[in-house]
């Protein structure tokens, strides 16, 4: 039984009626964050789309229904960070879950990166996700939860990945980091580390084919057969979400891993 008698169960109040959350989600616009918002919005809560395309975001919002907000946010500038949470308190002063999502991801050597790349993993994979935390943190109470998305491939030996792999490294340690400042706060923070995962008729990414190429080769000489490994639908990793959003106040649960499995 929680000790808040206000809070019972989570999600519900005193008198057991439930309670919509409102959540914010980056990089809504397609993938995870598009399946996340798509089922807690067939579940009642409201959701705030960012992404750093508006068109994508915009008809994602159309598509749930006027309750919920599309702001355009490219979580790599902190200016467009700043914007985009002023622009959410306008309509919702107070968010309940934020959920950082976005993420570049894309196969490279460092000896050939572009300034753009090195600069593009890192602004977006790690400090778009501490902009995002610091603007939510002051519109959240007792009770918010901040859930950031890492990746496996932190322990598993992709090639070609250095950036994407140390950024997401950097993303959990700060998470751990984050999660003891705002504790006091009655904030909880969780990493998710997601395995690999695809949505029905997204299109494949826009990768330099030699990269790409060589990716795949590297990776199958390091034991991996991106080809015959495991990949979930994006859409049946949304139950572990939801199963965050609805842990008991009393609960918490810094680390969670997910993985394909074969079937």
């Amino acid at each position: 039984m929680s000790a808040n008698p206000a809070r019972n169960l989570a999600g519900q109040n005193i008198a057991g009626e439930s309670v919509a959350k409102t959540i914010v989600i980056t990089g809504a616009g397609l993938g995870l964050g598009r399946a996340l918002a798509r089922r807690f919005a067939s579940e009642g809560e409201t959701l705030v789309l960012l992404g750093r395309t508006f068109s994508k975001v915009q008809a994602l919002a159309q598509e749930l229904g006027d309750a919920h907000l599309a702001v355009e946010c490219d979580v790599a500038s902190p200016d467009s960070v700043r914007a985009a949470f002023a622009t959410i308190a306008e309509r919702f002063p107070k968010i309940d879950v934020l959920i950082n999502n976005a993420a570049i991801y894309e196969p490279f050597k460092v000896v050939d990166a572009t300034d753009a790349q090195i600069a593009g993993s890192v602004a977006t994979n790690l400090a778009g996700p501490i902009y995002c935390c610091r603007s939510a943190i002051p519109m959240m109470a007792a009770g918010g939860q901040i859930i950031n998305i890492s990746s496996e491939s932190i322990a598993v030996p992709f090639a070609m990945l250095s950036l994407y792999q140390s950024t997401k490294s950097g993303l959990e340690r700060f998470s751990e980091a984050l999660a003891a400042e705002v504790e006091e706060l009655g904030i909880r923070v969780t990493t998710v580390r997601a395995g690999q995962m695809y949505e029905i008729g997204k299109e494949p990414p826009a990768w330099d084919p030699q990269a790409a190429q060589e990716f795949y080769q590297r990776c199958m000489a390091n034991g991996l057969n991106l080809r015959e490994r495991p990949i979930s639908n994006c859409e049946n990793v949304t139950g572990v979400f939801r199963a965050l959003l609805d842990l008991p106040a009393d609960v918490q649960l810094p680390h969670i891993s997910v993985s394909a499995s074969k079937h």
